[in-house]
């Protein structure tokens, strides 16, 4: 036992430090490296990715492991949970040709750079032969890590969110087809009325920038362990809780985009600041799932972002950064426009009621891609049909279409559902809050020290020495519950509305 551990440690502290090396390079190739940089790159990238694989794989290091979790019973509870992961993890690894995992690492490295072309220019061509790429590979991965237990798309959805496939799934999304589509139908037939000349405005990047720096006091947002720059697609990365970084974007046409993209992200970074910090040198470290994430990110970026006593308490400070085209602008305004419902084409835009929606096809796009149904020469066309007949809208090109999220050149299939789960999880997540915390008050405060305090007691410390159905039954008292989530959307929509 001993001699298993130690070599479990050491070898461990070999995978962080490559796994260290290649978030600096996803970092980099998302924010700062030049285009023309990352052919030569994708070599060291799937160097890296080979030397991972052989020690992810190294007979010594499985022997190690499969020590320990035969004697898992007489481990600790985190490491017991940690060695359940680790085989779990290495049973997989192992099914995966390494010349084809170095191989796919490499075309990582490369896709990114031709979405953001193909999507600023609308040109889904450039793109299809190299999402067809990943595709294959997602397809022939299936088939290597196909158990009796798990087989088809569950396989990827069991990896973003531990015991949920498609029965789960199709449930949860089934509750809110009866009972969220109806209710926003009857809300979008209405009209919000609202003095919205402020949104005709132009918000220079500048002053954008500076309320973004602003929201890390409020938001708590450790600037000492913390960096914002910009990319393409807002995103969160980190190493360990002393290191997490985010991105955004500004348009200066549009405000609130990165206002709610930088409160996203920082719930999506507060969580990864919170974890305790001893876990940082185990494999315990780090975000319990996605879901529990898109909890954290939803959250403050709907529930506490777009509430009225947040806005009371910042508006003043976004009018202080642009006078002339918010000096006019009321808090009943400002308000009402942050939660309009709008019909629309973009995901990362779209107000609460709708965004499920958004969600709901791009699962069901990707239950077709990898059962075979859908080609991905036919991709728009699926895509733009599912968004008339959901939404009732025509996509008017591919960049606001099928070319809008990064996902897929992330090799990021089974993400996507966790976004609705993880809203549904918010608002449970949110009225257990309530009960111990005076939400109200703590935003009114200046800052929302209270409510991540809380957030950390019964949710972040953790990091992932749990599994996401257990953490969320610690802080909530009770398991998994949809119906929190529609209530919640419901009750909010229908007072803004007068419905």
């Amino acid at each position: 036992m001993e001699k298993a551990l130690k070599k479990y440690q050491e070898t461990n502290e070999k995978l962080r430090a490559l796994g260290l090396a290649m978030f600096l390079n996803g970092w980099d190739t998302a924010t700062e490296a030049p285009r023309g940089s990352m052919a030569h790159r994708s070599g060291q990238i799937g160097t890296l990715s080979e030397m991972t694989y052989r020690l992810s794989t190294d007979p010594d290091y499985e022997a190690a492991i499969e020590t320990l979790f035969q004697h898992r019973e007489e481990l600790d509870d985190i490491l017991h949970h940690e060695i359940e992961l680790a085989r779990k993890r290495l049973v997989k690894m192992k099914k995966v040709p390494i010349e084809e995992y170095v191989a796919y690492n490499r075309l990582m490295a490369e896709i990114y750079p031709i979405y953001v072309e193909a999507k600023q220019t609308s040109n889904y061509a450039l793109y299809k032969p190299h999402l067809l790429k990943v595709i294959e590979f997602q397809k022939k991965y299936l088939g290597w890590e196909k158990t009796p237990e798990l087989q088809g798309y569950d396989i990827l959805l069991d990896e973003y969110e531990p015991e949920y496939g498609t029965k789960e799934y199709d449930a949860f999304f089934k509750t809110l087809k009866e009972r969220l589509v109806p209710f926003a139908k009857a809300v979008s037939r209405k009209k919000l009325k609202y003095n919205a000349a402020f949104t005709k405005k132009t918000f220079p990047k500048e002053g954008q920038r500076e309320f973004a720096k602003y929201l890390q006091t409020v938001m708590c947002f450790d600037p000492d362990r913390t960096v914002i720059k910009e990319s393409e697609h807002p995103f969160t990365s980190g190493n360990g809780c002393t290191d997490v970084r985010i991105t955004n974007h500004y348009h200066e046409n549009d405000l609130t985009s990165a206002i709610f993209s930088a409160i996203h992200e920082m719930g999506h970074g507060l969580y990864e600041l919170q974890i305790d910090p001893a876990l940082d040198e185990t494999n315990s470290g780090g975000g319990v799932s996605m879901a529990m994430h898109e909890s954290q990110s939803r959250l403050m970026e709907n529930m506490i972002g777009r509430s009225e006593v947040f806005w009371r308490t910042h508006l003043p400070k976004l009018q202080e950064l642009f006078p002339k085209a918010l000096g006019k602008t009321t808090l009943d305004d400002f308000v009402k426009h942050v939660n309009r419902v709008s019909r629309g084409f973009i995901r990362t835009e779209a107000d609460e009621l709708t965004y499920s929606i958004h969600v709901m096809i791009r699962y069901e796009i990707e239950k077709g891609i990898l059962s075979g149904r859908v080609d991905v020469e036919d991709l728009p066309s699926v895509w733009n049909k599912k968004y008339k007949q959901y939404l009732g809208i025509v996509v008017p090109d591919d960049k606001r279409g099928i070319l809008q999220d990064v996902h897929w050149s992330q090799g990021s299939f089974g993400y996507f559902p966790t976004y609705s789960l993880g809203s549904a999880y918010a608002a449970q997540i949110y009225h257990a809050m309530a009960k111990d915390v005076d939400i109200d008050a703590a935003i009114a405060s200046g800052t929302i020290r209270p409510i991540a305090d809380w957030l950390k007691e019964h949710i972040h410390r953790y990091g992932s020495t749990k599994y996401p159905k257990e953490i969320l039954r610690l802080a909530t008292g009770e398991d998994f519950n949809p119906n929190y989530y529609v209530d919640y959307l419901i009750q909010k929509y229908s007072k803004i509305y007068g419905l």
